[in-house]
C-alpha cells in the first residue's frame, strides 16, 4: 500500500514538469497566420509588440485563400484571448519580433495551426523544443488532405517561394 501511495505521489510530481512556462498575455492583434500583437505595457505610452510564432511558416497574406485562412483561424483561436508566451533559445528574429511557442488553453497554438492545414512546420535553428511534434503534425495534415494540403487546392508554393517571387524577402 506504501509503495502504491508512493507511486502516485510520484505521478502527480512529475506533471507538472511538463507544464510550459513563460510570460501570460492578452493577444491585441493578429497580423497573419504566424504573427500576432501584443501590448507592450512597460512604456510609458503602450505599444503594440509582434509575437512570431516559432517553428512554422503560415501562407503569406496575399497567398490567396491560405493566406488569409490562416489569419483569420489564429485570430479565431487567440484574438482578446491571455495567452501564455514559452520562449526558446533565441528570443528575437532579424525582424525584432520576439520569437516564441503560443499556448492557450492547453494546446499549442503553434501546432494546432500546422495540424490543420493551416501552416507549414520550418525547422527554426536554434529554436527546435518542438520540432518533432511541429513535424508529426504537419504529416497528419498532409496525410489528411486538410488546409494547404486539400488535393483540390493545395498550396502550391511555400510561403519562402511566393515572396522570393513577388520580391518580398520577409
Amino acid at each position: 500500500m506504501i509503495y502504491l501511495l508512493m507511486a502516485c505521489i510520484l505521478l502527480v510530481s512529475c506533471q507538472n514538469l511538463n507544464r510550459p512556462s513563460g510570460k501570460m498575455t492578452r493577444v491585441e492583434r493578429v497580423v497573419s497566420g504566424q504573427t500576432i500583437e501584443i501590448a507592450d505595457r512597460s512604456a510609458a505610452v503602450p505599444v503594440l509588440e509582434p509575437i512570431r510564432l516559432i517553428g512554422i511558416q503560415a501562407p503569406d497574406i496575399r497567398q490567396k485563400p491560405w493566406g488569409e485562412e490562416a489569419r483569420i483561424e489564429l485570430e479565431k483561436l487567440t484574438l482578446g484571448q491571455e495567452v501564455l508566451l514559452e520562449f526558446d533559445v533565441q528570443e528575437k528574429d532579424r525582424f525584432n519580433r520576439l520569437l516564441a511557442y503560443v499556448w492557450f488553453g492547453g494546446k499549442l497554438i503553434n501546432e494546432y495551426m500546422v495540424k490543420e492545414g493551416f501552416a507549414l512546420a520550418e525547422p527554426d535553428f536554434p529554436n527546435t523544443k518542438y520540432m518533432e511534434r511541429l513535424i508529426n503534425a504537419q504529416e497528419r495534415a498532409r496525410l489528411m488532405g486538410l488546409g494547404i494540403w486539400n488535393p483540390d487546392q493545395p498550396m502550391r508554393q511555400t510561403p519562402a517561394q511566393f515572396r522570393r517571387q513577388i520580391g518580398n524577402r520577409e
